[in-house]
């Protein structure tokens, strides 16, 4: 079995350890290393290559959301998962646009964290339950606002690139979607590709947004 590497930054040596050894017990998830959330932590991902990085949004040493921007820019292949007890709506707004793909809160039951870190590895973007619903919508939405440029008004896709981003739009992650299509992830990956580089955006979730705001026919 494929094992799921986590790299894991939390300053709490106590939190660190029984997380680590919770995550160590899983027959599909496995912690690669861990950090105090130190300058080095970028450079120790780019090293070890995890899937996820699992980092605590209230580090004491240094920032975690600059960490966060850091690991977006030198491992864009790492989803990174936010931990905190109480994150502010900011908080999570400045994580997602850092390019968080994730959170779960610290005093969150330990089948939410696994569930999390596993729905973040397979492409789905993961928020507390208490934080869904309109804040979701919200943070989208500003997560968005990078003002990079105009979307295209008009981009040319093909008919099953159209089918991706309407079941993109819809939350499905790829192996979702390559299930619906009946199609290898792998396929399904090459024609996000291929839409992101159409559209002139940058992730999944502005494809979901664009959609929204801009159905597809």
């Amino acid at each position: 079995m494929r094992k799921t590497k986590i790299l894991l930054v939390e300053d709490n040596r106590l939190i660190r350890d029984g997380i680590r050894a919770i995550i160590n017990k899983q027959a599909d998830l496995a912690t690669v290393g861990s950090s105090e959330g130190n300058r080095d932590t970028v450079l120790q991902a780019r090293k070890l290559k995890p899937h996820i990085v699992l980092i605590d949004l209230g580090l004491r040493n240094e920032s975690g959301l600059r960490i966060v921007a850091g690991l977006t820019a030198e491992t864009p292949l790492t989803k990174v998962i936010g931990m905190g007890l109480i994150p502010s709506q900011q908080d999570i707004i400045e994580f997602v646009k850092a390019g968080a793909m994730g959170f779960v809160l610290k005093d969150a039951p330990v089948d939410d964290l696994l569930n999390t870190i596993r729905a973040v590895a397979g492409g789905t973007r993961i928020l507390p339950p208490t934080l869904t619903g309109s804040l979701f919508s919200h943070v989208v939405n500003l997560a968005i606002q990078r003002g990079k440029g105009k979307i295209p008004d008009a981009v040319r896709m093909t008919k099953r690139e159209r089918e991706i981003v309407v079941l993109i739009a819809e939350g499905l992650s790829n192996k979702d979607i390559a299930q619906r299509l009946n199609l290898s992830t792998y396929t399904i990956k090459s024609h996000v590709h291929n839409i992101l580089e159409k559209m002139a955006l940058h992730s999944r979730l502005e494809i979901a947004t664009h959609t929204l705001d801009n159905p597809v026919t």
